[in-house]
């Protein structure tokens, strides 16, 4: 396969795993807002990331997760610093569904790549990703474990937690790592994490 036809290869898998007409009564547009704020970390959860994140307009964005918000899918929390700018966070009511996410067939079908091929595949990912977005000037989101804004290797010093964004300047759980983030900045190698108690050695 050239270049061209791999391209409309990614582009048509998307379209098929997304799934067509309503399922629990959202539309595919609202299905990828609840995704996105389901996997973002609390840095970029706002209307503004996600608009960035799918290289929309911020309006475009702005219709969709009002429409949200009044079903009762997303809650806003009002910033104590900027009163203007506002978190969504996912409400009881969109977590009882992420289970009938449309896009489970294709998250089984990754899921059952052997390991190796797995890893490559999303190394391969990442680069399109990067390449894109460099020649598009759009924002490269990506998670924690891999930024080199990450501070800390899993042991808490002097204090401080066990790891930290430096920038913002704000303490981070192990859970938040791997959460998108709209700071990201490649390339790290993943810190080593702290076993947990009882764990194998």
């Amino acid at each position: 396969m050239d270049g061209r036809a791999i391209a409309e290869a990614i582009v048509h898998l998307g379209s098929i795993a997304s799934g067509d007409g309503l399922l629990e009564g959202l539309t595919s547009g609202q299905w990828t807002v609840l995704r996105y704020f389901a996997h973002a970390n609390r840095f970029s959860r706002t209307p503004s990331a996600f608009a960035a994140f799918h290289g929309t307009t911020r309006g475009t964005a702005s219709q969709v997760i009002k429409s949200l918000v009044a079903q009762g899918y997303l809650g806003q929390t009002r910033s104590k610093t900027d009163g203007r700018s506002v978190r969504l966070d996912l409400t009881d009511k969109a977590r009882a569904i992420i289970a009938d996410d449309p896009l489970k067939a294709l998250v089984r079908a990754v899921g059952a790549l052997p390991p190796g091929v797995r890893g490559h595949f999303a190394n391969t990912l990442r680069r399109i990703q990067c390449h894109v977005a460099s020649e598009t000037g759009k924002p490269i989101f990506g998670t924690c474990d891999t930024c080199e804004h990450l501070e800390g290797d899993g042991r808490c010093k002097r204090g401080r937690g066990p790891y930290a964004c430096s920038f913002v300047n704000e303490p981070l759980t192990e859970d938040e790592l791997e959460e998108l983030c709209i700071h990201f900045t490649p390339d790290r190698p993943a810190p080593p994490r702290t076993p947990t108690i009882g764990a194998a050695s």
